[in-house]
């Protein structure tokens, strides 16, 4: 029988193989939980991009050039508001905008996040478990050599351009996790961490209280996959984030970063001279094609890295 996954995932890497993980895995055996802490409001709707990217992807109606949001969108809704002199920097299409609207609204009702996000995950023909971290408002915030920005407005609006000096995580302290990502956890034979940015995508995820403590008392092998290739990000400002939170831009730094967390590291084959210092913080290493272009090589990784975190063990599973 299939193992019961849990996958720790955000941005693109983080859809990437979910969709390699969704292909080869029976629905019912894989839970996914996602980052919310990128969630901003625009135009009054609540937006929620690493999960729309998530949902979407896993739907196959991500725009693969890009990268996120939906395929053939137009966007007429955003040139109006543009007209009527609306900062329209963060491009949102009119079918995306259907989703915002959806989720606004039962926001607004006073239903659940994780509820609404699973709702919409299902209407699009989901049967996966896309899981929110916590429920309670969460948003990373940056500080840069222009002041405090919130994710997107780093990300988007001024492109990553800003030096990164500090990354907080607003709410954290006070946000409580889900009971079905706790659940999640608790249950799974297997917990991955995506390729996902450590610092924005992963660590508001851990930020929540309770999450990281239930990672930690797993006795499930715990595997995660760099997001670096030769020392470089494929997408996005994992590379410079590292340095600027005191790791090293590299899979030693990514593996600092998730100290205490993880029993295995996958590695892209390029970056197979980093075995040595791993393995000497004590952790199983895999070097393998980590780049993932289309359907087929998503799930050949995420076999293989099923198949390497099974080879894992914990010590105290073992004792």
């Amino acid at each position: 029988m299939t193992p019961r996954i849990t996958l720790l995932a955000g941005g693109v890497g983080g859809a990437k193989l979910a969709e390699g993980l969704s292909a080869i895995c029976p629905p019912e055996r894989l839970s996914i939980i996602g980052n919310v802490a990128d969630d901003q409001e625009f135009h009054g709707l609540w937006v929620s991009p690493d999960i729309d990217t998530l949902t979407y992807s896993l739907a196959d109606l991500i725009d693969r050039q890009q990268g996120w949001g939906l395929a053939g969108e137009s966007h007429r809704v955003l040139a109006g508001l543009e007209r009527l002199g609306c900062d329209t920097w963060m491009s949102l299409g009119d079918q995306d905008i259907a989703t915002h609207i959806f989720r606004t609204q039962l926001r607004r009702q006073g239903v659940r996040p994780s509820a609404i996000a699973q709702s919409i995950a299902e209407s699009l023909g989901i049967g996966t478990k896309l899981l929110l971290p916590t429920d309670d408002p969460l948003q990373t915030r940056v500080r840069t050599d222009q002041g405090w920005l919130a994710f997107q407005e780093y990300f988007v609006r001024e492109r990553c351009r800003p030096e990164v000096r500090e990354v907080h995580f607003e709410g954290a302290t006070e946000a409580c996790p889900t009971p079905e990502a706790l659940e999640a956890i608790e249950t799974a034979d297997l917990l991955l961490i995506a390729p996902s940015n450590p610092v924005v995508s992963i660590a508001p995820i851990l930020a929540v209280p309770g999450i990281r403590h239930a990672i930690e008392k797993s006795l499930a092998p715990r595997v995660a996959i760099s997001p670096l290739i030769g020392g470089c990000t494929v997408k996005g400002p994992a590379d410079r984030m590292l340095t600027a939170m005191g790791y090293r831009c590299s899979n030693t730094g990514v593996a600092a970063s998730y100290a205490g967390l993880i029993d295995g590291l996958v590695i892209d084959s390029i970056d197979r001279t980093d075995r040595t210092a791993l393995e000497a913080e004590g952790l199983q290493v895999m070097t393998t094609d980590t780049l993932m272009t289309c359907l087929e090589e998503k799930a050949r990784l995420a076999e293989e890295t099923l198949a390497f975190a099974s080879a894992c063990r914990r010590v105290e599973a073992e004792t």
